[in-house]
């Protein structure tokens, strides 16, 4: 099954936090899955660490390193994702969570995500 992390899962992850529920986890480290994390996820985060709402707990570059050896791999915005957001319903207008959802249903994957507002949206949630 392929899986695209939420940027707060990611986050949670990264920080191997308790906040991280056992289904995620043990959906990430299981190898029959492709864990999946988007570019968007990441220009997210930047954005929020560097606003200061978003702390981390060391830099970003060397969560970044630890990806190959977890087995999940980077999903670049591709131009069929962009497309694809304007297909998708608007319960929001969060660009980054509607990026996440435009790549999880063009890349057949499952959206990791404890957030509801997904719920909304369709695609399938893991969490």
């Amino acid at each position: 099954m392929t899986g695209l992390l939420d940027t707060h899962t990611f986050v949670w992850w990264a920080d191997n936090s308790p906040k991280l529920f056992p289904t995620a986890g043990t959906f990430i480290r299981d190898p029959a899955n492709t864990v999946l994390l988007s570019v968007a996820s990441i220009w997210e985060v930047v954005i929020k660490h560097k606003l200061g709402k978003l702390p981390l707990s060391q830099p970003l570059g060397a969560i970044l390193s630890r990806l190959p050896a977890a087995g999940i791999t980077v999903l670049p915005v591709q131009i069929d994702h962009a497309l694809a957001v304007d297909r998708l319903p608007d319960p929001h207008r969060d660009p980054f969570d509607q990026m996440l959802v435009a790549q999880a249903i063009v890349e057949g994957a499952v959206l990791l995500t404890v957030d509801p507002i997904f719920q909304q949206y369709p695609v399938t949630v893991v969490w």
